[in-house]
């Protein structure tokens, strides 16, 4: 027995030994200074976010956002950034090319900062197509433009996820790093690692600019509730139970949204080229703690608040990530989860209808909600149509397309551009 735990202490001991020389060798860190850069999917979560920060600090920094409002995608996460002279919002398709390379020559796009994706695994399970069309056919057109611009392209930072990682040991001592085996096991991982394998082999083959994060899971304000912690607490303000799958035993790591956002900003000033960066922490929860929580901060009995139903085909049990590399570049989550949960919490009883009707959403197993494309326009955001451009349109059966854009948009602050070029 005392050689066992010995032997435990010792790789305990190697373990914390190669954790400390990590960061105390951390390499020299690039400087990068964009100019011109397109954000896309920055009406949804985690880019509003990033799009508000970097106007905010950065206001020399031309900020364009490409977005097809797609269910999850308000516009009202942009208000910060709305009057701003550095920001201009397109609504668009990543997946058509011809607007694509349009921005990125028209703008003189240096800087892409690609999130637009399909998230939602459950939404995976029942509308797999939509995943590979956009996770990976969308990556695939942002991809082939840069190519076609030649030498524009200085940065293509691509957002993935730690779920491409797969299922972590439960008793695993270490996070998977930078290096490990992808082995995706739904089918939204599954696109985000297949986008992954286009983007390594366009930096590869064609010496794009590529760099690739894979982060934990994130939570705060303005996020769509069909996510575990917003779902959980537009529950409780409502009365009702908090659905967990399964037992609620798997478990995930969760940072605040805020740290996330400069965490980006790090990694677009002083990533290397052709790396990837974990985006994590090491302090994991239960889905079970997490509800009871929740359930905490609106004093409710979690023995009765709590409603355990039917699992997901399959659950990760747990997603665990080494983050010493990104450390090295001088970031680390500042957040606390009791200060970062409170203040989400205190958002979501003060914007109780930022979402609208978002009782889909709420349900135990949601599945895609199709909203029209373009319908969440808020609080003027289009009234004055300065820094809104619009290429979508809607069929009758409310699915998002994209038309062909000859004749077209007006491309931001007013001015009109009669016709595209054609690529």
């Amino acid at each position: 027995m005392a050689a066992v735990l010995f032997h435990f202490l010792s790789l305990f001991d190697q373990i914390l030994s190669s954790s400390q020389l990590a960061v105390s060798s951390c390499p020299p860190m690039a400087s990068y200074r964009p100019k011109n850069i397109l954000i896309t999917g920055a009406a949804g979560f985690i880019a509003s976010h990033v799009c508000n920060r970097l106007i905010r600090n950065y206001p020399d920094y031309k900020i364009v956002v490409l977005d097809k409002l797609d269910y999850c995608s308000n516009l009202k996460n942009l208000l910060p950034s709305k009057s701003s002279p550095n920001f201009k919002f397109v609504e668009g398709d990543i997946g058509s090319a011809d607007l694509v390379n349009y921005l990125l020559i028209t703008e003189s796009i240096d800087t892409i900062m690609h999130f637009a994706a399909q998230t939602h695994v459950d939404n995976s399970f029942g509308n797999s197509f939509e995943f590979t069309k956009n996770n990976i056919y969308g990556t695939h057109v942002l991809l082939e433009a840069c190519k076609m611009t030649g030498q524009m392209i200085k940065r293509f930072i691509h957002v993935s996820t730690d779920e491409v990682y797969g299922e972590t040991d439960v008793d695993a001592l270490v996070g998977n790093h930078e290096a490990s085996q992808l082995l995706p096991t739904n089918p939204y991982s599954a696109t985000k690692a297949g986008a992954e394998m286009l983007v390594m082999a366009y930096g590869r083959s064609y010496g794009l600019p590529v760099i690739t994060t894979r982060g934990n899971n994130v939570y705060g304000h303005n996020q769509f509730p069909e996510k575990l912690i917003p779902k959980f607490i537009l529950l409780a303000m409502r009365g009702l139970p908090l659905p967990i799958h399964g037992d609620g035993s798997n478990v995930r790591s969760y940072l605040y949204c805020e740290d996330v956002a400069e965490a980006f900003e790090v990694i677009l000033h002083k990533g290397e080229v052709g790396h990837v960066y974990n985006i994590g922490t090491k302090k994991e929860r239960r889905v079970i703690d997490v509800a009871k929580d929740v359930c905490k901060l609106f004093s409710m009995d979690s023995k009765t608040s709590i409603e355990f139903v039917e699992n997901r085909p399959f659950n990760d049990q747990r997603y665990f990530v080494d983050d010493q590399k990104l450390k090295c570049l001088g970031w680390s989550e500042r957040t606390t989860w009791e200060e970062g949960l409170r203040k989400t919490m205190d958002w979501y009883i003060q914007n109780p209808d930022w979402w609208g009707d978002v009782s889909g959403a709420l349900l135990p197993h949601p599945r895609m909600l199709m909203v029209p494309s373009g319908g969440r326009h808020f609080d003027g955001f289009h009234e004055d149509n300065k820094s809104v451009s619009s290429v979508s349109t809607n069929t009758d059966n409310n699915t998002p397309i994209v038309v062909p854009v000859s004749a077209s948009a007006s491309i931001s602050n007013g001015k009109h551009h009669p016709t595209m070029p054609s690529y």
